[in-house]
């Protein structure tokens, strides 16, 4: 076998192409994973939704048996029409603005069904954190992208909840206090994120 030496401006030049090639394979690995990822967190957000859509459905079909699914009831939109964006945790929200809007009838019997079931899913479980509440919220169907953090009401967690589907109105303010949590429906109008609703703080607990 015959060894060829190559001179060292050509050897480092070879192997600085290795080095190069290398390169290129990590970061086509680390953009697929971060493709992978991305696709998973986005099946995920669609199972949350179908799920809570599922829920509210039942709901609706309790409340007014003459229409067939709580999304006849208005018109069906996509999760991106429906909820704002999710503040970060240490963003505080734009000053309040809007008037909360009436409910129906039978949007005011949904919103009794969730009251109950948040009521009851925070009875006795001591004073939450908002990552706990947010964390026992989505566990109880609701999706992240419809839970949005509120400015703490003395020293207690709040969180709002879009509950509306096309152009219904329901809306929920939660706050986690001890050993319970206050649940207040509102209407918000159509086109507004439900943390720019103006509320009187006023938190009872389920009326059914």
């Amino acid at each position: 076998m015959r060894l060829i030496f190559l001179p060292k401006p050509l050897l480092a030049a070879a192997l600085g192409g290795v080095v190069v090639l290398a390169g290129f394979g990590t970061q086509n690995a680390t953009a697929d994973q971060a493709s992978v990822a991305s696709t998973v967190a986005a099946t995920s957000d669609d199972d949350a939704e179908a799920r809570f859509q599922e829920l509210d459905s039942i709901f609706w079909q309790t409340c007014a048996p003459d229409v067939s699914s709580g999304s006849a009831a208005v018109a069906s939109a996509s999760l991106a029409d429906a909820t704002a964006a999710e503040p970060p945790p240490d963003h505080t929200p734009h000053p309040v603005l809007f008037d909360p809007v009436p409910l129906h009838v039978t949007e005011t019997c949904v919103a009794q069904r969730h009251q109950n079931r948040i009521w009851n899913a925070f009875l006795r479980k001591g004073t939450p954190t908002y990552e706990e509440m947010r964390d026992r919220l989505t566990s109880l169907r609701y999706p992240a992208a419809r839970i949005h953090r509120m400015p703490d009401f003395s020293g207690k967690p709040v969180a709002r909840l879009d509950l509306r589907m096309g152009a219904g109105r329901l809306a929920l303010e939660v706050t986690g206090l001890n050993n319970l949590a206050m649940v207040r429906a509102f209407g918000a109008p159509v086109g507004v994120s439900v943390t720019e609703v103006r509320l009187m703080r006023e938190l009872s607990r389920p009326t059914t």
